[in-house]
Formats: C-alpha cells, sequence, structure tokens
C-alpha cells in the first residue's frame, strides 16, 4: 500500500509538471501513465457529490464521496501540489528573462496540441474544419482587442480582482477531462496565467483559496455538463476547441515581447534558436500523444469513458 500511494504521488508530480506549461495537458501524461479511467472514475464521483452538496441533497453527496478512490486520488493531488509549488518560480524567472524564447516553447507546445486534437476527431468533415476556422479566426480577433501593453495584453493582466481568480480556477479546472487541453492554456487565453502564477510564488494564500473555491465549483457545475456534450457533441466540441488553441497564437507569439504582448511584430536579430525550441516543443508533444495513443490501443478496456451510473456501494468503493 506504502509503495503504491508513492507511485501515485510520483504520477501527481507528473501531471503537475505538464499542467503548469500552456500546452500540456495533465490529462495526456495521465493517459500515458495509465491512470486516465481511474482519475476520471474519481472526478466525476467527486463532482457528483458537490454537485448533491450545492443542491442540499446531503445523503447523494455522502454515498458519491464513498465512490471517491481517495487512496489514489490524495496522493496524486499532493504531487500535483509539490510540482506546481516548486516548479511555479522557475517558470516565472524564465517568462521574466527569456520572454520571447518561452512563448516559442508555448507556441511549439499549443500548435502541437492542435495537430494531436484534429487527429482525435472521430469523424472529419467540411463542418468542423469550418467551426475550426470560424472559432478560430474569432479567437485571433477578440485577443488583439486587449491591447499590446503589458498591463493589458492577455499573457498577463495586472492586479486582477479576487473575482478574476474565481473565474479562472473555474473554467481551468474543466481541462482536467480533456487530454490534450491544458488548463494553463486556458490561463494564457484568459489573461490569468501570470497573475496564477505570481500567486503561487508569492504564496498569496487569499487569491490562491479564491482561485481552488472556483475550481471546486466549476468542476461540481461544469464538468458533468462538458462531459454530455463530449459524449453527445464529441466532434463539434473538439472542433471549437480545436479553433481556440488555434486563435491563441496571437498570445502565444514570441515577438516582440512574448506572452507580454498581443501585437503581432517579426523577429528582430537572430531568431533561430525561438524557431528551434518551438520546433522542439511541437515534436515533444505530437510523440508524447503518439506513444498515449498506442497505449491506450493496448488497454483491454475499450470503453474509455465511465458510464453515468449510480456509485458502487461504500464497501464496493474502499475495495477498488
Amino acid at each position: 500500500m506504502l509503495l503504491g500511494i508513492l507511485l501515485n504521488a510520483i504520477r501527481g508530480f507528473a501531471m503537475g509538471a505538464a499542467d503548469i506549461v500552456p500546452g500540456v495537458s495533465g490529462g495526456t501524461i495521465a493517459l500515458i501513465l495509465g491512470i486516465y479511467e481511474r482519475l476520471i472514475a474519481s472526478v466525476r464521483a467527486g463532482s457528483k457529490a458537490l454537485g448533491l452538496l450545492l443542491r442540499g441533497d446531503v445523503g447523494g453527496f455522502r454515498k458519491w464521496m464513498a465512490a471517491v478512490d481517495w487512496l489514489f486520488i490524495v496522493p496524486l493531488g499532493i504531487g500535483i501540489l509539490a510540482a506546481v509549488l516548486s516548479l511555479a518560480r522557475v517558470i516565472q524567472s524564465l517568462l521574466h528573462d527569456e520572454p520571447e524564447l518561452m512563448s516559442a516553447v508555448f507556441l511549439g507546445l499549443v500548435a502541437g496540441s492542435v495537430v494531436v486534437a484534429w487527429r482525435l476527431v472521430r469523424q472529419p468533415r467540411l463542418m468542423h474544419a469550418s467551426i475550426i476556422l470560424g472559432v478560430g479566426v474569432l479567437t485571433f480577433v477578440l485577443l488583439g482587442l486587449r491591447g499590446g501593453t503589458s498591463e493589458e495584453s492577455v499573457g498577463q493582466i495586472s492586479d486582477p480582482e479576487l473575482w478574476a481568480f474565481f473565474v479562472a480556477g473555474a473554467i481551468a479546472i474543466c481541462a482536467m477531462i480533456l487530454p490534450g487541453v491544458s488548463g494553463s492554456f486556458l490561463l494564457v487565453v484568459m489573461g490569468m496565467y501570470a497573475p496564477v502564477l505570481a500567486a503561487v510564488t508569492d504564496r498569496d494564500f487569499v487569491a490562491l483559496g479564491v482561485f481552488m473555491a472556483g475550481a471546486v465549483i466549476g468542476l461540481a457545475l461544469f464538468s458533468q455538463v462538458l462531459h454530455v456534450a463530449l459524449q453527445r457533441y464529441h466532434d463539434l466540441v473538439l472542433a471549437a476547441l480545436i479553433g481556440l488553441m488555434a486563435g491563441s497564437v496571437r498570445v502565444l507569439w514570441p515577438w516582440p515581447d512574448g506572452v507580454d504582448s498581443t501585437e503581432l511584430g517579426v523577429p528582430e536579430g537572430d531568431a533561430l534558436m525561438a524557431v528551434v525550441v518551438a520546433v522542439i516543443a511541437f515534436v515533444v508533444v505530437f510523440l508524447v500523444a503518439r506513444y498515449a495513443q498506442r497505449l491506450e490501443q493496448s488497454e483491454a478496456h475499450p470503453d474509455a469513458e465511465p458510464h453515468d451510473t449510480e456509485p458502487p456501494e461504500p464497501a464496493q468503493a474502499a475495495m477498488s
């Protein structure tokens, strides 16, 4: 049991390290490590429990909480938290010291995610390409309306209100159940990546508490809706997400100021290193996704998504 807890903490650290980088999905890492189905089962049970608690159904809350695999989720969460706390300062320093290179890395990661996500569309049609184009252009234009200075940019909102942390947490948490979609990427698009990163490194527990509260509420309210949408309209939802990622290149374009500007410039001086790291990041995402796909195909479980059924009895849940 102790070894299993330690392994789950290590898996959580790997997921947390991925989640803190825009363009890399912790869900993809979970898929590679072979724990995705187990993670989703517990996440959905927990979100069901929270939803029932918000509606005042204490009995249903207790029943669904008993279905959560706590010996798996708790050490996994500790590992994720440890990765975020230990790596946030490094990422923040690199964003300040090497904005162009870091933006190039993020651009390559997101570009790779776009290609990977398109491969996940089950029945590609012209309609899906049209949705990608429409959402991508709309996202690109809207992001440009945010301005080009560092205080107004999408990459970094200066001194956001606490409600912004709440909304950011509620939206970013939904990326947990989507391999290929990064929660950090969503924070970048919302302009909350740098503020949340700063809150972690500065140990701003008020802002972090509000962010976590938003994540909890978002998990309870949105994950079920998103799950149903993916079940019924999988390709349409995925096409919209791909368009969102494609349109975000306006945020991630390395020139002139990396993620601190939405102005589109041309490289000045030696841009070879930025191009190289972007290509490397693209290849890494592509190779990781290929490995995850092979691993998924080798599994003996054909159903990738847990069904929306009643939770097992508490005794059965404890044994699972």
